[in-house]
């Protein structure tokens, strides 16, 4: 067994990983596949941490490989417009209904798709309870104390896609750690993703196998204090072919934050910078008005294991309020395709 040994970079800790694990993978895409999905099975009836710090590097690794496969010129699914007939503005899917095609008609539509119970309340409880307890053990360490083994161990990427310290201070200050900062949540993710099959969903509606990224994939406890901005994450990802998950997994819109909509959709970014919006990346409160027209703004009320779908078009903002009594848990999660993948981000393959 190999030893952990912690290392203080800044205010960030680093974990040495083990023998194999660093580096590159000598074999062919077929045979990193293959031990990726050999390791998930082996890892699946004996949770074992060493078999998920080795997953989250080989799915790194694959994620680059197909990075670099040949474009094939995907295309979306034609959307499936008569399964929202009928329907009012931003309703309530089924899990069981979705499809590529009705996904697509919902985001050209209505700009997201809202599905309810996408995996089970007790499979999303469950994990929220996990979050807490990452962000627990991350207190710790700031407090001199060696986290509990899997829970917060600072993912390296490969030279090309290094993250910064900053990087890692705006994501906790938004109320989040990455994902691939915790092998043992990032591996139960993947998990909960393949058991709504998830994978097979996004690739149909992407047109090719999808990549998840380091940076964009977030594990949310987001306080009521936890102000929301108005925002496109097109604004700052650039040209992508993409597909967002925001996943609740607690009850949110009323006695937790939730998310305020544009529920429709957007052909463009909406000018940022105005009236009381100063980054350059937010939407003021007035111009998300108005490009709501009619529609309106809109806060729904999610349930643990409800999820929202949208891309990068999107407008949307956190919806908290201080008088909330409760935080709420959610998983931030962006697909993307290979073929147009951010460059700034480092992948992982699902």
């Amino acid at each position: 067994m190999w030893r952990r040994k912690w290392r203080r970079g800044g205010d960030t800790a680093v974990v040495d990983g083990p023998p194999g694990v660093n580096g590159h993978f000598s074999g062919t895409e077929e045979e990193l596949f293959a031990e990726i999905a050999e390791l998930s099975e082996a890892n699946r009836s004996d949770a074992d941490r060493d078999t998920e710090r080795r997953l989250l590097r080989l799915r790194h690794l694959a994620g680059i490989r197909m990075l670099n496969a040949e474009d094939n010129e995907p295309r979306h699914p034609d959307p499936d417009y008569d399964a929202l007939a009928g329907a009012d503005r931003l309703p309530d899917i089924a899990a069981e209904r979705l499809t590529p095609g009705l996904l697509r008609a919902g985001i050209l539509r209505d700009g997201c798709l809202l599905v309810r119970g996408l995996i089970s309340r007790e499979d999303a409880l469950a994990f929220a309870a996990q979050i807490d307890r990452s962000f627990a053990e991350r207190q710790g360490l700031d407090e001199g104390k060696p986290p509990a083994d899997g829970y917060y161990e600072p993912f390296r990427p490969e030279a090309s896609y290094e993250m910064t310290d900053e990087e890692r201070h705006w994501i906790r200050a938004g109320g989040g750690v990455l994902a691939a900062d915790s092998p043992l949540l990032s591996s139960e993710m993947i998990e909960l993703f393949r058991s709504a099959g998830l994978p097979q969903l996004v690739e149909g509606y992407l047109g090719e196998r999808p990549v998840i990224s380091v940076q964009k994939t977030t594990l949310r406890k987001a306080e009521p204090t936890v102000a929301g901005a108005w925002h496109q994450d097109g604004k700052f990802m650039g040209e992508v072919r993409s597909l967002n998950l925001w996943l609740s997994l607690s009850r949110c819109g009323d006695e937790a934050p939730g998310l305020d909509l544009v529920p429709r959709r957007l052909d463009g970014l909406v000018a940022t910078q105005t009236d009381e919006a100063m980054l350059d990346i937010q939407v003021s409160r007035a111009k998300a008005e108005e490009a709501a027209g009619d529609a309106g703004i809109v806060r729904p009320i999610f349930e643990p294991g409800d999820a929202l779908f949208f891309d990068e078009l999107f407008l949307h903002s956190t919806g908290s309020d201080p008088s909330m009594p409760k935080p709420r848990f959610a998983i931030e999660n962006w697909f993307f395709g290979g073929s147009s993948f951010p460059s700034e981000y480092g992948p992982l393959a699902i």
